[in-house]
């Protein structure tokens, strides 16, 4: 039996009926058609998952009633923050959501001297706001009850001015880099990934990086588009130090 994940951004205390986000709910009334007392898995960002089933299932009003909470660990012991220079429509989407299912623990939405995405304040909340949402949908589909934290968009040495010092191992994806996979240090403290946007980092974001102690990674001979290029680092990251 498939038993649907939600996310729902509330409490969620043992023994309540609580009432389902609205587009969630009429996915499980109008799309997959399940009737009251079908089980459900919840949470709310806080690290735990509910065990719930369906309580009531009105028009514009789905409840479910929480049974037990449980404490589930599912989060990468490798700390990994992903600054993704922005990239244009879909191409964002995908990457918050492959980057969520690999256990990233933090993104930050880089403005770079190459970005082509312009973001007013108000686009740029309604931006936030999506991809919030894209982030959570991920969260349901592979099993995470934390939501990686999702920092606003910035500029690039805004982002770099506050990083203080750190510890995590700073690495900038770069077609000409020195360094390769298998020749970083360990990762005691996690990695920062900084990742250019399509036409890649200019000479001055590069410049700024180096200043930022950043270390160039190259991922082999060929150059790969923005939106591989991140995944496939963290997809490396993951299977040589943390937990694939």
């Amino acid at each position: 039996m498939r038993v649907p994940r939600i996310f729902t951004d509330q409490p969620l205390p043992s023994g309540h009926e609580i009432l389902l986000p609205e587009q969630a709910g009429e996915h499980l009334a109008r799309v997959l058609r399940l009737e009251r007392g079908h089980p459900l898995v919840l949470f709310n960002g806080d690290g735990r998952e509910c065990d719930a089933r369906l309580a009531t299932l009105a028009k514009r009003s789905v409840t479910a009633e929480i049974i037990r909470v449980r404490d589930v660990d599912r989060e990468a012991p490798l700390r990994l923050t992903l600054a993704q220079s922005i990239a244009r429509g879909e191409k964002m989407d995908w990457i918050l959501q492959k980057a969520t299912e690999l256990g990233v623990a933090r993104i930050v939405p880089l403005v770079t001297e190459r970005t082509e995405v312009k973001l007013d304040e108000d686009r740029a909340e309604r931006r936030l706001a999506h991809w919030i949402s894209v982030i959570a949908s991920a969260c349901e589909q592979s099993g995470r009850n934390r939501l990686p934290v999702l920092e606003p968009p910035q500029r690039l040495d805004r982002w770099l001015g506050s990083l203080g010092e750190s510890g995590a191992t700073r690495i900038a994806l770069l077609p000409e880099g020195d360094a390769q996979l298998r020749q970083l240090p360990a990762m005691e403290n996690g990695a920062l990934l900084a990742v250019g946007p399509e036409g890649g980092f200019s000479e001055h974001d590069i410049a700024i990086l180096g200043q930022g102690r950043f270390m160039g990674l190259r991922l082999g001979p060929r150059i790969l588009r923005t939106e591989t290029a991140g995944i496939a680092a963290l997809a490396a990251l993951q299977a040589l130090y943390g937990d694939l």
